[in-house]
């Protein structure tokens, strides 16, 4: 492996897990760059004040920040992520906010009752998640009936264009995973695209059916 490949399966890698000073660096990175795309899926909710909702991999955080913004003082925000950098990184943030709830979980294994939310994001997360199926039944099971989730992933093209495929992101059409949601119980409510620098990013807000 040369040089390059190397920095960019390092760059990979921590993408997945952030860890150490480099992971805090991803994650700064990560607040900048997925801005919109954040800020879009956290619209997609429709907030309007006191519900339960959840980023699920949160990443750098901004999510975190604007849910607690949407909810208000009498809602309920649940981060969850596998990379215990970024988990302090929340915690050190957000010391005190008792709406704010931190768990050390990945998609397949939420530690959170059934039913339990009204709305959740997850943006940037399935290109690491094997069993894409099991996570979506997964975040279906902790969803209220009528309760939604906003799914963001980059553009598959640009991303495949980007040689983001070559270090192991498992890079799946938007349509393939509107269809994995479908099976799920997570019917498509809303698609929506969004304009960023390298290339497109989709949201897909599903909504648990009845």
């Amino acid at each position: 492996m040369g040089l390059l490949d190397g920095f960019k399966a390092g760059v990979a890698r921590q993408l997945g897990h952030p860890s150490g000073l480099p992971g805090k660096i991803i994650g700064a990175l990560l607040n900048r760059g997925n801005a919109r795309p954040v800020t879009g899926a956290v619209d997609a909710l429709r907030l309007r004040g006191g519900e339960t909702v959840a980023d699920f991999g949160f990443g750098g955080g901004i999510g975190l920040r604007l849910l607690l913004a949407g909810v208000g003082p009498d809602g309920t925000v649940h981060g969850a992520d596998i990379s215990e950098t970024m988990l302090d990184s929340a915690r050190t943030r957000h010391r005190g906010d008792a709406r704010l709830k931190l768990h050390s979980a990945s998609l397949t294994g939420l530690p959170l009752p059934d039913v339990a939310l009204d709305g959740a994001i997850t943006c940037n997360t399935i290109y690491f998640i094997e069993d894409v199926d099991a996570a979506f039944r997964e975040i279906a099971r902790v969803l209220k009936d009528g309760g939604k989730i906003v799914v963001g992933i980059g553009d598959p093209d640009g991303m495949r264009r980007q040689g983001f495929a070559e270090q192991g992101f498992r890079i799946r059409d938007a349509d393939e995973v509107i269809g994995l949601l479908a099976d799920a119980g997570l019917a498509l409510d809303e698609r929506v695209r969004v304009p960023t620098g390298r290339f497109p990013f989709h949201l897909l807000a599903c909504v648990k059916k009845h």
